[in-house]
Formats: structure tokens, sequence, C-alpha cells
């Protein structure tokens, strides 16, 4: 019996805690489309997460690129197909490297900061001051967070796409002796635009859940520091 109380009581805990996650996620959705807004918070926001997330994020994809082509090289000059080591590449990226690696490193650079930022201002109480004088805490620190990054992953993610089709390009030109206009027409005849939307599609959710996980976990720290 102690073992069926284990996993009720952890089943519950899961289903509560789904149920919390679920409401905090609509409640800040709403407050991301209704007045009154904070523009000066957006634009930091977005700045935070996009423009200084740009240096880890390109020279990832740029070395994701790199590492792609040479192992694909590695792979196909066995069956002599090492004519399509641009078109694994640019699919690559576009598709799931791209968004998975802007994801990770944003998370990793700005998830936590914000899970940190907002635990902080929860148990030092500004959390409750900012109640006190009439400022709904969702929509000043949490929608903002949302918004930027729904909107910043997407454009970090294209970023990304053409630095790691280019580091793709840089060791296929110059360390495998492709042609570069040869390469360069196999990426462009093979791309196709639903492979980017995807992409951002893939990188926008990512963004917000991102977002979504460190305000939920800062939002609701208890304790001390």
């Amino acid at each position: 019996m102690n073992f069926v109380q284990i996993i009720g009581r952890f089943f519950l805990g899961f289903l509560a805690t789904t149920g919390r996650l679920g409401i905090f996620a609509g409640a800040s959705l709403s407050h991301i489309v209704r007045p009154p807004f904070y523009p000066r918070i957006i634009v930091r926001q977005m700045v935070e997460i996009g423009y200084f997330s740009l240096p880890v994020v390109g020279l990832t994809a740029l070395f994701a690129g790199m590492v792609l082509a040479l192992q694909s090289y590695t792979g196909f000059a066995r069956f002599s197909a090492e004519g399509a080591i641009a078109n694994v590449v640019v699919l690559s990226i576009t598709r799931e490297l791209g968004p998975v690696l802007a994801g990770l490193m944003v998370a990793g650079r700005i998830g936590a900061a914000m899970a940190a930022e907002i635990g902080t201002m929860r148990v030092t109480e500004q959390v409750d001051a900012l109640t006190t004088l009439s400022t709904n805490p969702m929509k000043y620190l949490v929608a903002p967070r949302l918004l930027a990054g729904l909107t910043m992953l997407p454009l970090l993610v294209l970023v990304a796409d053409v630095i790691g089709v280019f580091g793709g390009y840089l060791v296929a030109v110059y360390k495998l002796g492709f042609n570069p206009a040869n390469y360069l027409q196999n990426t462009w005849d093979f791309l196709e635009a639903q492979d980017v939307i995807s992409g951002l599609v893939k990188a926008s959710m990512f963004g917000f859940i991102v977002t979504l996980m460190g305000c939920y976990h800062g939002y609701h720290s208890r304790g001390g520091a």
C-alpha cells in the first residue's frame, strides 16, 4: 500500500502542477493582448533575449554547420554521394538544428536568469509591492518576457540558419574542395520556404516555453535566498 500511495502522491502532484502551469500560461497570454502595455520593458526584454544572445547562438550555429558538413562528407564519400552535403546541411539547420540549438542556448542563458530575477523579487516581497502599487505583476513581469520570447527566438533562429549554412559552406569549399558556385546553387535549389517557416514556428514555441517556465518557477518561488 505504501508503494501505491507513493504513486498516487506523485500522480496527484503532477496533475496539480500541470493545472497551475496551464492557468499561469492562460493568464499570461491574456495579459499579452490586453492593455495597459509597457513598451519600454518589452523592448528591454527583447534586447536581453535577442541581441545579447546573438554571440552564443551564432557561434553554436557556425560550428554546428561546420561539423555537420564535415561528418556528412565522411559518410557520403563511401557511397559517392558527396553532392548531397549541401542539401543535408541546409535542411538540417533550417528544420531542426537551428531551432533546437538556439532554444537550448537561450534556455541556458535566459531561462535561469528569468527564474532567478523574478524569484528574488518574490522572496523579497517586491512582487507584493507591485500589487500594492496597483500594478499587475503578471502584466508587468511575465507578459513582456513571454512576448519577447515569442518574437525574438524566430529572429535568432533566422540568423542561426544563415550562419549555420555559412559554416557548412566554409568547410565544404575551403576544407573539402567543393566548387563555391555549385555548392551555393545546390543549397538554393533544394531549400524551400516551408523548411524555413517550420523552423521559425518551432522557434516561437521554444521561446514561449523557455520564458514561460522561467517566469513560472520564479513567480512561484517560496522561502529565502
